[in-house]
């Protein structure tokens, strides 16, 4: 008797091993092989990101005063159906003066929102990889930590990363706009 019992013992750990394996194969991984953020994007981010300085509320303020020319570049999601953009209820707002990339810090992007990334940054930039960037979203927000690393591998080199984002912006007491994303073309 005690011998069946370990074998059914053995024989439901097995079980319980393989049915867990499976559960951790189907979890996609946090991390493409190009190091981009895959999933879970509204997690805890890193203090900084590579090739970026990281602002605050107060530095971001002084850097708009001191370089005018400077880029707000929000990276928000935006629900995509139908070749067009779904409106947010309530209507998505940002910081006043930006550009709103919607859906170009996903982890991997499609040829047509890589494109998007591309032309639109080319454009705001002048064709300058020298001019000051400045990626955001909310806080706790992967998908401007993705949005920099994108635009530092295409040659961009004066990056700021808004950590904190629309958050921050809004909790300062600053004002926020209403935002509708660049149109893809």
């Amino acid at each position: 008797m005690r011998k069946s019992i370990i074998c059914l013992t053995r024989s439901t750990l097995l079980g319980l091993c393989l049915l867990s394996g499976t559960v951790a194969a189907a979890e996609p991984a946090l991390f493409n092989a190009d190091g981009y953020r895959q999933t879970q994007y509204r997690s805890p981010t890193p203090p900084t990101a590579d090739g970026a300085r990281t602002l605050d509320t107060a530095s971001l303020q002084q850097l708009l005063r001191e370089q005018p020319q400077t880029v707000l570049i929000d990276v928000f999601r935006q629900q995509w159906l139908n070749q067009r953009f779904i409106p947010d209820t309530p209507p998505h707002a940002n910081l006043p003066g930006s550009l709103w990339l919607a859906n170009v810090g996903d982890g991997s992007l499609e040829p047509q929102w890589q494109q998007y990334f591309e032309a639109n940054l080319a454009r705001v930039s002048g064709q300058r990889k020298e001019r000051p960037l400045v990626f955001y979203c909310k806080s706790d927000c992967w998908l401007s930590w993705n949005a920099i690393k994108r635009a530092r591998a295409l040659g961009y080199t004066s990056l700021y990363w808004y950590r904190d984002g629309i958050d921050a912006w809004q909790q300062a007491g600053l004002p926020l706009h209403p935002a509708q994303p660049a149109a893809l073309p």
